[in-house]
């Protein structure tokens, strides 16, 4: 989506004493290193798989994610715009060590196997031959109905699945391009998603009719939508906007700006921003206390 590459491309410099990568490098093992032993994660031995899912376009290669024993809530993950890879494989055990059975899939699976993008922190959004690897793969996505057509497909494949209790209702959280995509599963499946995650999500409201928020009337999902502090400067009605359609269809919703944290805040190998780590430790850990206690309430 267009937010994508606008809400990364702000004058990224180089930091001054460490190389650009080793900096990015040290950083994303510092936030591995916090989700791994944060004290809200359970202690949960999880399994994880690599799996293809079977979708009205094709075979979508996945990360299958679960508690060693039992049968749990499922959970579907949409990636950012950097797809299925290391950072969102291990958010994907996180919360199945939470006690949740999951799926991360390839979002771009039409086209390519993931990983797509190899190093994503070295990535730049100021670059053209970068921003031409990422732009169809986007839109491959982002095509009208695909979204829907894969949310169905990846639900299908999670209530097959011994380790998901089909009893209880199931999760959605998505990151930066995700973030839509959150909305249109949990009106796509209103009786199936029970809650919906949008992290510092990109084009959540737009002056369209194929806007994300006008589809509040169908969900039926309590929903989080997390949003970053430039996203809200960029478009500072999108907050209101959101607030408005989830209380006129009567959705229960929490809408919370970060005022500390830029758009890709919660992921540890997103790239650099003027010489300084996107990802935010602190407010990461408080996104996740939040998704945590948005599941254990309503996947029920």
């Amino acid at each position: 989506m267009p937010d994508e590459k606008q809400d990364h491309n702000e004058s990224a410099e180089a930091p001054t004493d460490l190389s650009r990568r080793d900096f990015v490098a040290m950083s994303i093992a510092a936030g591995l290193a916090a989700a791994a032993g944060s004290s809200s994660a359970a202690d949960l031995q999880v399994v994880e798989t690599n799996v293809e899912v079977k979708t009205p376009d094709g075979v979508c290669d996945a990360a299958f994610i679960h508690p060693a024993t039992g049968s749990h809530p499922g959970v579907l993950i949409w990636p950012d715009a950097f797809g299925l890879r290391p950072s969102m494989r291990d958010i994907g055990k996180r919360i199945a060590a939470e006690g949740y059975s999951v799926l991360v899939p390839n979002p771009f699976y039409r086209l390519a196997k993931a990983p797509v993008i190899q190093d994503p922190s070295s990535f730049s959004f100021q670059n053209p031959a970068d921003m031409a690897k990422l732009q169809p793969l986007m839109a491959s996505i982002n095509a009208a109905g695909a979204a829907e057509k894969d949310a169905s497909a990846y639900v299908a494949f999670l209530d097959a699945q011994p380790q998901v209790n089909k009893a209880k209702k199931m999760g959605t959280q998505g990151y930066c391009m995700g973030g839509p995509l959150v909305v249109r599963t949990a009106a796509a499946l209103p009786d199936r998603i029970g809650a919906g995650a949008s992290f510092h999500g990109g084009g959540l409201v737009t002056d369209t009719p194929a806007s994300p928020h006008l589809l509040a009337p169908k969900i039926k999902a309590r929903m989080y939508f997390g949003i970053a502090s430039n996203d809200d400067m960029r478009q500072p009605d999108a907050k209101d906007k959101l607030r408005e359609a989830f209380a006129a269809a009567k959705v229960p919703a929490e809408i919370e700006v970060y005022p500390e944290s830029l758009h890709g805040w919660c992921v540890p190998d997103m790239p650099m921003q003027n010489g300084k780590p996107i990802y935010n430790k602190p407010d990461a850990e408080k996104a996740w206390a939040k998704l945590v206690a948005l599941y254990k309430r309503a996947l029920v």
